[in-house]
């Protein structure tokens, strides 16, 4: 089944399926991440530059802010949900994204 992603209103949502499905404007707190110095940093997503689907997984590439220490930088496939027999599932901005395994 094939699923059209893309980016809408110059980065400011990603659209699935021909319909808005997440928006920029969430602040999404990342453990385990090399963002920025901070022990969790709280990052508010500015722009989306780049939408695609690895492994049913919908990932974006986006720029973002740590709303606690200002620190600005871009991250390549942020995971931001998963297609499910043909349908998007958002994955919730207020629960923490492991993007990096924690060292044992």
């Amino acid at each position: 089944m094939t699923v059209a992603v893309r980016t809408l209103d110059d980065g400011a949502w990603i659209s699935i399926n021909d319909s808005r499905a997440v928006s920029n404007s969430g602040i999404w707190p990342l453990a385990h991440y090399d963002f920025c110095d901070c022990e969790v940093a709280y990052v508010l997503l500015e722009s989306f530059y780049d939408v695609g689907i690895d492994h049913h997984e919908v990932v974006v590439g986006t720029i973002g802010q740590c709303i606690e220490c200002g620190h600005q930088d871009s991250i390549d496939d942020f995971p931001v949900g998963r297609i499910v027999d043909g349908e998007f599932h958002a994955y919730e901005a207020s629960e923490f994204q492991s993007l990096v395994e924690p060292e044992e």
